[in-house]
């Protein structure tokens, strides 16, 4: 941990000739889209086997109406197909999986108040008017200044980049299903079982304001830094 907060630091004593005050802020973003480059050719690798995927909706589609009667025997079946031909249903799960560690390293950096026994001197950061380490209900009291207060604003800033990238998501998504494309995974695999799953897919990225307004704002940066990310590196690759 005091590894990755020398880190951090370092990066942001590099950062503050051009950002000041919001330096730390600015080294998380930058740290963002260093972990996402690290995880590219994972996300690459998924857009791959989604096409395959794609390919193998014919056979699966045989399958429905040979075993539609029998879920579980059609599950067994579509995973046969899938372990024939060599193609992993889950495999676009791995770009996200391999970011949680980045997520949880920045969600307990800016939640410990001391760090290797010393007093955390990235808790004193800020973006703006908001200190990195406190959560949307801080900004909302009185000694964060309310909803419109500085530290508000802030996070009435990033709720309105979740939400015009979780349409965005919506929207692509919605088109996906309607046009018969299995959505990339991660976004609803089709798979039996999954169907009900599958509907609520669409809607998912919203949930990401939860996270946002919950979680310590160094980690809502790397949610929305990353979520952005996602969002134009999905629709570059699955287009």
């Amino acid at each position: 941990m005091s590894v990755f907060a020398d880190l951090v630091q370092k990066l942001a004593e590099l950062l503050d000739p051009l950002f000041g005050a919001s330096a730390a802020a600015a080294a998380i973003v930058l740290f963002t889209a260093f972990v996402r480059l690290l995880v590219h050719p994972l996300s690459r690798a998924a857009a791959r086997g989604q096409k395959a995927r794609a390919e193998l909706q014919p056979k699966i589609a045989e399958l429905r109406k040979k075993h539609g009667k029998n879920p579980e025997r059609l599950q067994r079946a579509v995973l046969e197909l899938h372990a024939e031909e060599k193609v992993s249903p889950l495999a676009g799960c791995l770009p996200g999986l391999f970011q949680l560690p980045a997520f949880f390293l920045l969600y307990h950096l800016f939640s410990n108040t001391t760090i290797g026994g010393k007093a955390n001197e990235l808790l004193t950061h800020q973006l703006f008017a908001a200190p990195l380490g406190d959560r949307w209900a801080d900004a909302l009291t009185g000694a964060g200044g309310g909803l419109f207060g500085g530290a508000g604003v802030v996070y009435l800033g990033l709720f309105a980049i979740v939400a015009a990238v979780a349409t965005f998501n919506y929207l692509r998504t919605k088109r996906m299903m309607a046009a018969g494309s299995p959505v990339p995974a991660g976004e609803g695999e089709q798979l039996p079982g999954l169907g009900a799953v599958t509907k609520v897919m669409p809607f998912m990225s919203f949930f990401t304001l939860v996270t946002v307004a919950v979680v310590p704002l160094a980690a809502a940066l790397y949610v929305v830094t990353s979520t952005t990310w996602s969002a134009l590196e999905r629709a570059a690759l699955y287009r």
